[in-house]
């Protein structure tokens, strides 16, 4: 397995199936400008197999942290530590940029992700809720 830094447009829409849905270009572009945004994509045999997103959040008091924003493995390739593979490199991204810790956020009840970030070292954090404001796109 290679896992590289994702830098090109073209690299994601190549691997656009492992997105909940087809990624746009001009969010693309946008990401991908951004130094503090970091798209990591697992390739078997150059099959893009996995990709995990991140984005880095800084506050005065805090210093800054990677927030995990998404993970998606190919149905295919499941199992086969793909997604703990990618969740790890992220981590030692985020070491790496001296990002003081790294945090992600999934429903209580899908235990693949659950058990990918625990394998990767995740611990949940008790106590916490969800809150989110749903703006309606044009």
């Amino acid at each position: 397995m290679e896992i590289r830094r994702i830098t090109q447009v073209e690299a994601v829409e190549a691997a656009g199936h492992l997105f909940d849905a087809p990624p746009r270009r001009g969010a693309t572009e946008r990401f991908l400008a951004d130094e503090r945004h970091h798209l990591l994509i697992a390739y078997l045999d150059d099959v893009p197999a996995g990709m995990v997103s991140g984005v880095e959040m800084t506050h005065p008091d805090k210093g800054t942290e990677l927030f995990l924003y998404e993970l998606g493995v190919d149905d295919s390739f499941r199992g086969r530590g793909v997604g703990r593979a990618l969740v790890s490199a992220l981590a030692d991204l985020a070491r790496e940029r001296d990002c003081y810790g790294m945090w992600s956020i999934t429903e209580e009840d899908n235990e693949a992700a659950l058990a990918t970030y625990g394998r990767a070292g995740g611990v949940p954090e008790e106590g916490l809720v969800a809150l989110v404001w749903d703006f309606d796109q044009v």
